[in-house]
């Protein structure tokens, strides 16, 4: 149904008047609240303990959770090497995902500020000029002067308002404002990510650099250990088959060295694409596992707030408003639409003479459009945002459910790699007091040379387990610092506290930005 009134300016007064009290009457749909938080006591379903295993190593110390106390926001500080920091601010400064991001949240910003022009009128300029020939002879002339040949001008303009009174374009902007919140917590989920995905890289690295460095080290003990047998060998001591049963465990420990290189040389790649570079371009810093500090006070924070810190669980609470004002607009467009259109202008054919009295004219007009038939289409959109609703409330569900998950899965790690590291460590200073009892019995001759092959072997599998031990503990430590939400609240560029401000912080600023 459409109703349209043509009349002078007063009589359209109390019309106007009476739509704005209609605009501003109400707003259809569901008001959005924050979900509560988590009723959640605890991270894991046995109580940690005050503090985890400790081994006589570096990297070996022990680990206490403190419930109290919170992460801090440039978190990877705490392993104390100046090669990762300088890897992070190079990743931020340089890696394509951050600009992707950030990006997506200009676009988003500038949707929402776009949709904001609803709520004022529009006001549009136009100028035609024309030139015509009327055949006089056939039809009643179009000028009162009967010419057939002719100029006109007609500057005009046209002011429109489409009003507001279910709240639909006030919902439309809601729902833009929360995806431009959702992409600010994509930002600052990418931001978490890089930083954790550099760190953990760098770790890793400095784990294969230490597995090299045990293997080499077998590798000279058992060219040593070659060596002897094979000068036992021409004093015969000893037969040939104790050397060539040395030289195959020789090969066969020289043969593990190049896999480790090559894994070596592809973390080297994934640093380098995490910092922005090209594989060519390697990084200058090196990363050693003794050079790292394992941060021995791990702050966990409150259960409660984790729905808080975590940048995806906060994204998903924003998609779950972005759902929850579209249930609103697909309300508002069932009921009736108002609109407002006034136009004022002039016509002539000289163009001196425009807006003279003669040429000028104006017109107002109210329209109320109320949708009668359209084969349920209104109704099947407003039942899709009913089902998007239900969908972005489950789907945020799930997204605290992976929250807790994720940091249960760390604090276990961290505590059963612990035990794992010191069990390795008193594994490999055994095999070491092993080795040397077999090397002193060989060169007695008061054994074979079997149980110095055994020997060298447990020794090479002991060091090589306590080096991906330690890199084990740096690492979940890692994943723990990422599970909680890497701290984006307490860094020194969010003075507000909240994820907008530092989103904010890391955009680049585009030309003609208006904010």
């Amino acid at each position: 149904m459409s109703l349209a009134l043509r009349a002078g300016p007063w009589t359209l007064v109390p019309v106007a008047a009476g739509t704005v009290i209609l605009a501003a009457g109400c707003t259809v749909g569901p008001d959005f609240h924050r979900p509560a938080a988590a009723e959640v006591a605890d991270y894991t379903a046995q109580p940690l303990p005050a503090h985890t295993a400790a081994a006589q190593v570096r990297g070996g110390e022990a680990q206490h959770f403190l419930a109290e106390r919170d992460l801090p926001g440039e978190w990877w500080q705490l392993f104390g090497s100046p090669a990762i920091t300088a890897l992070v601010k190079r990743a931020l400064q340089a890696n394509p995902d951050v600009r992707a991001a950030q990006a997506a949240l200009r676009q988003a910003q500038e949707n929402a500020f776009a949709q904001e022009g609803a709520f004022y009128p529009s006001l549009q300029a136009s100028f035609l000029a024309n030139r015509e020939k009327n055949a006089v002879d056939v039809v009643s002339p179009t000028l009162t002067s009967g010419q057939a040949l002719f100029n006109l001008y007609t500057p005009q303009l046209v002011v429109s308002y489409v009003f507001d009174p279910w709240g639909g374009n006030r919902r439309q902007s809601e729902s833009l404002q929360a995806q431009a919140e959702a992409q600010r917590f994509q930002l600052e989920a990418t931001y978490l990510t890089l930083t954790s995905n550099v760190v953990a890289a760098a770790v890793q690295e400095a784990t294969l650099r230490a597995q090299i460095g045990a293997t080499q080290e077998v590798i000279r003990i058992e060219a040593e250990q070659l060596a002897l047998l094979q000068r036992q060998y021409e004093l015969g001591a000893i037969a040939g088959g104790d050397v060539a049963a040395q030289e195959a465990a020789l090969a066969q420990t020289e043969a593990t060295l190049p896999t480790l290189q090559k894994q070596l040389a592809q973390q080297r790649d994934l640093i380098a694409r995490l910092a922005g570079q090209f594989p060519s371009e390697e990084p200058g810093q090196r990363v050693e596992l003794d050079e790292l500090n394992l941060p021995q006070d791990l702050p966990l924070g409150l259960p409660s707030r984790l729905v808080e810190q975590r940048p995806d669980v906060r994204a998903a609470e924003a998609n779950l408003h972005s759902a929850s004002a579209q249930v609103g607009v697909a309300m508002a467009n069932t009921l009736p639409q108002i609109t407002l259109t006034a136009n004022a202008g002039s016509t002539s054919t000289q163009f001196r003479q425009l807006f003279t009295s003669p040429t000028v004219f104006w017109g107002l007009a109210g329209g109320i459009l109320q949708p009668l038939f359209d084969g349920n289409t209104l109704e099947h959109r407003k039942r899709a945002a009913d089902a998007a609703l239900e969908q972005a409330a489950a789907q945020y569900r799930g997204a605290v459910l992976t929250a807790f998950q994720s940091v249960a899965d760390a604090l276990h790690a961290i505590e059963h790699d612990a035990r794992a590291l010191a069990a390795a460590t008193r594994s490999e200073r055994k095999a070491a007091e092993n080795l040397a009892i077999a090397r002193k019995a060989m060169e007695l001759g008061a054994t074979s040379s079997l149980p110095l092959l055994m020997a060298e072997q447990t020794y090479q599998q002991a060091l090589s387990g306590v080096a991906q031990a330690r890199g084990n503990r740096y690492v979940d430590t890692v994943a723990l610092f990422q599970a909680l939400g890497g701290g984006w609240w307490n860094r020194g560029d969010n003075s507000s506290g909240e994820p907008q401000e530092q989103a904010r912080a890391l955009t680049v600023t585009a030309p003609g930005d208006r904010r």
